[in-house]
């Protein structure tokens, strides 16, 4: 089975708040929240497929960001590696382009949230890093 390289953005706005967005039903792992991004394609690098990816679903245009973490998780059905940057800042308003919903989410909430199993470290990480600073 081959791994799905996927551009993750935890996306912050001028309150430090997180954009998460609900997978669509008939997507894998449909129905749970999400942090943005999409599979890496062929030939692109990180950040080009994290810029793609956030302007196609979001609108938006990525400025500074940082690597948080690297996940590596087995659904059993599907092998992922989700490389995961905070957007520490963006250009436009971030408008689903999908359709799908998005809430900005203070990081201390992302917890009420139902996330696949994949993204969980995610939260986590983002929960730890809102600690301290």
């Amino acid at each position: 089975m081959s791994i799905v390289h996927v551009a993750v953005g935890v996306i912050l706005d001028a309150q430090r708040n997180i954009l998460i967005t609900r997978r669509a039903p008939q997507a894998h792992q449909g129905d749970l929240w999400e942090f943005p991004g999409g599979k890496v394609e062929a030939g692109e690098s990180l950040l080009q497929a994290l810029t793609r990816e956030l302007h196609e679903e979001l609108g938006i245009a990525i400025g500074r960001t940082s690597a948080l973490l690297e996940i590596n998780h087995d659904y059993g059905d599907k092998k992922v590696l989700l490389d995961v940057h905070i957007v520490w800042e963006f250009s436009g308003e971030a408008i689903p382009q999908e359709g799908q919903p998005m809430a900005w989410v203070a990081a201390p909430e992302l917890s009420s949230y139902t996330f696949p199993a994949a993204n969980k470290p995610i939260v986590e990480a983002v929960e730890d890093l809102f600690k301290r600073i």
